[in-house]
């Protein structure tokens, strides 16, 4: 008698670990592309129940990082079955969603859109906070804010033209500006935020320096027809360009955008 009580005892056990004390560690689930990279950077790879699908793409900063971890939809059937108990989004899945999962017991941890680095230093924070990795989130800023100082004024005020293939540039007030201005150039876009360019508009009157951004062989595959192939404009970026940002460091309000400050300031030449 006393061994089958002790083996229903250790059967009990196990149930209660797979069930319940299981749940007492963290999971964490992202829900996009931009999440993926504030959890891999943060969370123990042990919590982490569930990445994006576009977690191992080659846009994707932290892409090696996911090798090996779950990629799964942004479906809360996905999240439920991952039995996550914390939800990282940017902009993946919907607000709807997110409350169904909060109301259901899971804490949610919104990354907003930065448009400097201190908006880019609160995300962390506010991530790193919800993990309970305060001390980590830390060290990535401090990181962050190496890799600006270090940037810091290289251009010494020159203008320069920030240009997507799409023909689309940034102004003040966006994170593209604020990588701009900490390595010391002068945003030669005239309007806040995102805005188109005419290639005719540039082919008359070019500016004397481009920030070419999403012009990678990763992002131009999927640019099939766009301004950026077009030969006049071609030509004059071959001259002028004094730095081309990848799409990883260009797609998420993050740490690594402090990334595209430095390249622009290494691109300088006393």
């Amino acid at each position: 008698m006393p061994h089958r009580v002790q083996a229903l005892a250790a059967a009990v056990l196990a149930l209660w670990l797979e069930a319940g004390g299981a749940s007492a560690a963290a999971r964490v689930f992202s829900l996009d592309q931009c999440a993926d990279q504030y959890v891999l950077a943060l969370a123990p790879r042990a919590d982490i129940a569930g990445l994006s699908y576009r977690a191992a793409d080659a846009d994707s900063y932290l892409r090696e990082e996911a090798r090996g971890l779950p990629l799964r939809r942004a479906s809360t059937e996905s999240v439920l079955a991952s039995r996550a108990t914390i939800l990282v989004r940017y902009w993946g899945g919907d607000e709807l969603m997110a409350r169904r999962l909060a109301g259901r017991g899971l804490t949610v941890i919104k990354i907003d859109d930065a448009r400097d680095f201190d908006g880019v230093r609160a995300n962390i924070r506010r991530v790193a906070a919800g993990l309970g990795r305060r001390d980590e989130g830390e060290a990535l800023i401090g990181h962050m804010d190496a890799e600006l100082q270090q940037a810091k004024g290289a251009w010494r005020g020159e203008r320069a033209l920030y240009l997507t293939p799409g023909g689309f540039t940034a102004g003040s007030d966006t994170l593209v500006d604020a990588m701009m201005s900490s390595a010391g150039l002068r945003n030669a876009a005239q309007s806040p935020g995102f805005a188109p360019v005419s290639l005719e508009r540039i082919v008359a009157d070019p500016p004397a320096r481009f920030v070419l951004g999403f012009f990678d062989p990763a992002s131009m595959q999927a640019q099939h027809w766009s301004i950026g192939r077009h030969r006049a404009l071609r030509k004059l970026m071959a001259s002028r360009t004094l730095a081309v940002l990848p799409a990883t460091v260009l797609g998420c309000p993050a740490w690594f955008a402090a990334d595209g400050a430095r390249d622009l300031a290494q691109a300088h030449r006393p």
